[in-house]
């Protein structure tokens, strides 16, 4: 089946851009990082398999994590079949010193590690960062490849926060500049991180333009009693500044429950499924969206080198179906469709022996 059969024209397109960035970028390694505390050991874990399972270049996963659970992902990652392709550095949570304590208690702990990113990775140029509560349903090599689309001027990727205004967060309740109309999520962001080092950005603190490592505290200090999302907040207030430098991706790459509780608001996903999975809210791991966790049970129990239609695809749309009574279950096609493409052109990369 060609690509312009599952999705029309867009998706022949895209896929045809695609080959062509990879063509020309075929041992380019892909840089993915998450930060991990508390409770998000198996989450983490979860979302690493499902980077695996597809993806055609090298990964190299960082790590951010508590100190406690270091032993438990070495241990982990160490049964992976790797077979050459991927590899992984586990860093302990770190901030600056003077202001440590500021962060750590920002949102949820750990989760302004993020911002810290560009200045700790100094030696990775590019990389796509992403919560611990993500899903990868096609190759990451797609939304790296994003990379290639940049303009001169675009620093960064991310999603929307909300498709549908009526019921966005931050146009009805923010307290603070966000971006564009609806504000983004960043949840799924992929970053061009020498650029981001580079940049001196415009703020509403001193006409004197900022680098990263500069405007992050000042950012906090005058706008911490009115941001609720933190660390995401901060970046909202920065891309609302500086909008030349954001690149926007669609909203199927960062699906979440707000995109189907109150009624499918995602129209690309509809049309081509989705891409990344967010279960954000702890929906993996309660019933009150059992679309979401049918998928993330899927991946999670699923065995590296079984067979993925039988031990994967087949038990899921079973499960999918049983969902039908709550909102999200019924569009349950969207969460199988891409992941249903996935596994085809994964054989189909088998059988050709690439």
């Amino acid at each position: 089946m060609l690509p312009s059969d599952v999705c029309g024209m867009n998706c022949f397109w895209e896929a045809a851009f695609r080959y062509d960035y990879m063509k020309t970028h075929p041992s380019e390694k892909m840089h993915l990082a998450v930060v991990a505390c508390g409770e998000r050991l198996e989450e983490t874990v979860t979302m690493l398999r499902s980077a695996i399972i597809f993806s055609i270049k090298p990964l190299h996963f960082h790590i951010f994590a508590e100190d406690q659970l270091h032993e438990s992902f070495k241990d982990i990652l160490e049964e992976f079949p790797y077979e050459g392709r991927v590899n992984y550095t586990i860093y302990p949570i770190t901030f600056p010193s003077e202001s440590a304590a500021e962060w750590k208690k920002l949102f949820k702990p750990c989760a302004s590690q993020r911002l810290f990113l560009p200045l700790i990775l100094k030696n990775v140029d590019s990389l796509l960062y992403v919560d611990t509560d993500i899903l990868f349903l096609r190759p990451v090599d797609d939304i790296w490849s994003f990379l290639g689309k940049f303009n001169s001027t675009q620093i960064a990727a991310m999603a929307p926060e909300h498709e549908e205004p009526r019921i966005g967060w931050y146009n009805r309740f923010a307290r603070h500049p966000y971006y564009g109309v609806t504000g983004i999520n960043s949840g799924v962001m992929l970053m061009n991180m020498t650029r981001i080092r580079r940049k001196y950005f415009k703020n509403d603190m001193t006409p004197v333009r900022l680098q990263w490592g500069e405007i992050l505290m000042p950012l906090l200090k005058k706008y911490k009693l009115n941001i609720t999302w933190g660390d995401q907040d901060l970046l909202n207030i920065m891309f609302f500044h500086n909008p030349e430098s954001l690149y926007v991706f669609p909203c199927q790459w960062n699906y979440r429950p707000d995109h189907c509780i109150y009624g499918s608001n995602c129209k690309a996903a509809e049309e081509e499924g989705i891409f990344i999975l967010h279960g954000n809210r702890g929906v993996y791991h309660d019933d009150k969206q059992p679309t979401f966790r049918a998928v993330y049970e899927a991946i999670k129990n699923y065995s590296f080198g079984d067979d993925l239609v039988h031990s994967m695809l087949q038990p899921l749309e079973r499960e999918l179906r049983k969902t039908t009574h709550t909102y999200c279950g019924r569009v349950y096609k969207v969460f199988i469709k891409q992941l249903t493409k996935s596994v085809r052109d994964l054989y189909a990369r088998r059988s050709k022996g690439t």
